[in-house]
């Protein structure tokens, strides 16, 4: 996942006769979209959204949207979450169901709110949840688009061990692709590789935030222990090496779907917001004032 878009100041608020902040809760498939961001001549979800919104509330030109995690190319989304500053709708009950006679099938707008006060779909979430699906069996058909299909056995409780030394605050950066001035500190709270009862090998991952490919990168780690080619202290070995290996293969984007967004009660949401903008630094170093 990449970096997100670029923070925007928060509208003025709702009655004051200028802009309201609105939420949107949205799902997509990702098969055909170039991720997340808009990028010239390229279809993307922001930029479909963007253009949606534009001509359901009459705007001059697409909207600015910031996202709380911005998807790759291939990568879906079922939870996923952004806020847009555009004036007050006439009709905003209605703006959902405008929505979607405008975008196209692989995309749906579930929700849109007046957003709270304080609320950034980025800086204000706590953490995110993603869900990574592969197969080692004959890949079910209508599931091809969400789940890797991996040509040789698992080991499931091999590859969940080896998770375990990955759970923690710690420096991603041998899992990350690094971005300058960009932090690769991240609190990776779960980690969890299960064969559910389909057979489909599906790890759940939770943190407070994740850098460039880290989620793909880690399970590209946890399959070269699944299929034997590595041991099960390895993924940890590379972690704590702090730089990246070239053995770590990024797995696939297909298989990944963000599936969750976190957010504090809304009275803590400004106050989560300015704490997310501080800088993270790695375990053992002093952090500034209101870190996290």
């Amino acid at each position: 996942m990449t970096a997100e878009s670029e923070h925007v100041e928060p509208a003025s608020p709702l009655g004051e006769g200028g802009l309201v902040r609105l939420r949107l809760d949205l799902a997509y498939d990702g098969t055909e979209f170039s991720g997340w961001a808009r990028q010239p001549g390229m279809r993307t979800v922001e930029e479909t959204v963007a253009r949606a919104i534009g001509t359901a509330l009459r705007l001059p030109e697409p909207p600015a949207l910031t996202v709380a995690g911005r998807t790759d190319a291939g990568v879906h989304a079922t939870g996923q979450v952004a806020h847009v500053d555009v004036p007050e709708p006439a009709d905003l009950d209605r703006l959902p169901r405008k929505l979607a006679g405008l975008l196209p099938a692989d995309i749906v707008v579930r929700r849109v709110t007046v957003a709270a006060p304080g609320f950034d779909a980025r800086f204000s979430a706590t953490g995110r949840r993603y869900r990574y699906r592969v197969t080692d069996l004959p890949p079910d058909p209508l599931r091809r688009r969400d789940t890797v299909s991996w040509p040789r056995p698992l080991d499931a409780p091999a590859m969940d061990e080896a998770a375990a030394g990955l759970i923690g605050e710690h420096d991603f950066a041998a899992y990350c692709r690094p971005r300058e001035g960009a932090t690769t500190v991240r609190t990776l709270r779960r980690l969890r590789v299960e064969r559910e009862p389909d057979g489909v090998v599906a790890a759940t991952v939770e943190a407070d935030a994740f850098c460039h490919n880290q989620v793909r990168a880690m399970m590209g780690a946890l399959l070269a222990v699944g299929e034997g080619r590595r041991p099960t202290p390895w993924p940890g070995e590379v972690l704590a090496a702090g730089v990246r290996d070239s053995a770590v293969t990024v797995a696939p984007p297909h298989g990944l779907t963000l599936a969750h967004v976190d957010y504090p009660p809304a009275d803590q949401l400004a106050a989560q917001a300015e704490r997310t903008r501080q800088l993270r630094q790695a375990p053992g170093t002093q952090r500034p004032a209101g870190g996290s």
